[in-house]
């Protein structure tokens, strides 16, 4: 190869391997500072805290644990197989302490009033706050009904089943609306500090009523229920 020629070749990839180096070294930047921001954004409460719509909506899906409990104990009484009672007593005593007068009472406490103060989506509050009481209504029948003598009482299981019936139909678009409409829309009424300091506020009852880790405690007992009852195991709902 002529000796010019290999010099220009030799120049081009030196100066090649510069630029490159050059654009290499900003673009590495950016990645680290783009990483810190989303690192920033990701960053929970103090004490790796949850935010408020976090930590409602993590609820929504121990509730819905509870209402799978419901699902299969109508099953069983409209197929007239045996029903576990106790579990689903079990089930109806944490939706009453859990879910109805804590999880509830921090919507009604808490978010109903700052919409209602913003003049955003009132009729919906309205509507959930109806839905709230018409909840414990049925919930306090439930827990009258979930005893033995109503499995020997052909009136009393009809009754049972109408209770969990129309819980489970009221609940699920309930909690939907709510994680769908009511809480992404919950951030843009209130500021950031005020956010993060619900967050705490949440926690804080969390942990008076429920204990350190309340909520996975409770998580923990919903488990023991589904795994009496035989629908812990997460595969048996898979389709065939």
């Amino acid at each position: 190869m002529d000796r010019n020629l290999r010099d220009n070749r030799r120049n081009f990839l030196v100066r090649t391997a510069v630029v490159s180096g050059a654009l290499l070294v900003p673009s590495s930047r950016l990645a680290t500072h783009a990483f810190g921001q989303e690192a920033e954004k990701g960053k929970g409460h103090k004490d790796g805290g949850v935010s408020p719509a976090e930590d409602l909506m993590r609820e929504h899906g121990a509730l819905n644990r509870l209402l799978l409990i419901y699902d299969e104990t109508l099953r069983r009484i409209e197929n007239k197989q045996d029903v576990e009672i106790a579990v689903l007593a079990g089930a109806a005593d944490i939706i009453r302490r859990f879910v109805e007068d804590y999880h509830e009472k921090l919507e009604e406490e808490y978010l109903f009033p700052r919409f209602r103060k913003a003049g955003k989506l009132v009729p919906l509050v309205d509507t959930l706050l109806q839905q709230h009481q018409a909840g414990r209504r049925v919930t306090e029948l439930v827990r009258t009904l979930a005893v033995a003598a109503t499995l020997k009482d052909e009136t009393k299981r009809q009754q049972l089943s109408a209770a969990l019936r129309s819980f489970l139909r009221m609940y699920r678009p309930h909690e939907a609306r709510e994680d769908t409409v009511l809480f992404p829309a919950f951030r843009g009424i209130v500021s950031p500090h005020e956010y993060d300091a619900l967050g705490e506020q949440f926690e804080k009852k969390e942990d008076e009523l429920f204990g350190e880790d309340g909520f996975f405690k409770v998580v923990d007992q919903i488990a023991g229920l589904e795994k009496q009852l035989g629908i812990y195991d997460l595969s048996q709902f898979s389709p065939h």
